[in-house]
């Protein structure tokens, strides 16, 4: 592939995403068959912005292990792992992502940030605009930050809905446009 080819980076915050999938949706520790199958998540990303994706999947290893067959199933799936550490008092999986989206600012390519926190906006805002840029999560627990960023372009995508990232349908209360609303779903 020529190395001017025009590119998406997937930017995936795993620790937020289990989370919100944990602590709001289920109300438990996901399990491995709860989780979001991360190899359709890079082909909706693919298919969606019509590329090559660079996928980076960002690990808090500040514990000074990684869980080795996750890391190992990511790396077959095309997923580059990005374990970081520091201090306890350091986000250090926000920093780094914080400090890749600033990275990107530079590099041509498009965007989809895998997260709910409100703490990337300053760094996506200008990357909105100039490029396609993503927000992928779940829809009702996007941060409100994201407001006027969507209004300038930022595009949000549902992991559920628009990735079908799950194999199993979610327990979630989620308010369904017309069009889209299937009575079956519901009989």
């Amino acid at each position: 592939m020529p190395g001017d080819a025009r590119r998406t980076y997937l930017l995936v915050d795993g620790e937020n995403i289990d989370a919100t999938l944990g602590g709001n949706i289920l109300n438990q520790r996901p399990a491995p068959e709860d989780r979001p199958r991360w190899d359709r998540v890079r082909g909706f990303v693919e298919e969606v912005y019509g590329q090559p994706v660079t996928a980076l999947f960002f690990v808090n290893a500040s514990s000074g292990t990684l869980p080795m067959p996750f890391m190992q199933a990511l790396m077959a799936m095309d997923y580059t792992p990005v374990p970081l550490s520091g201090p306890p008092e350091v986000k250090v999986v926000d920093a780094g992502i914080q400090r890749t989206l600033e990275a990107l600012v530079d590099h041509p390519g498009d965007v989809i940030l895998a997260s709910h926190d409100a703490d990337f906006a300053p760094q996506l805002a200008p990357l909105v605009g100039e490029r396609r840029v993503g927000l992928l999560g779940f829809r009702e627990f996007m941060s409100n930050q994201y407001t006027e960023l969507v209004a300038a372009g930022l595009e949000v995508f549902d992991l559920e809905h628009d990735a079908h990232s799950f194999t199993n349908r979610l327990p979630r209360l989620r308010i369904i446009p017309l069009e889209e609303f299937d009575p079956a779903a519901f009989l």
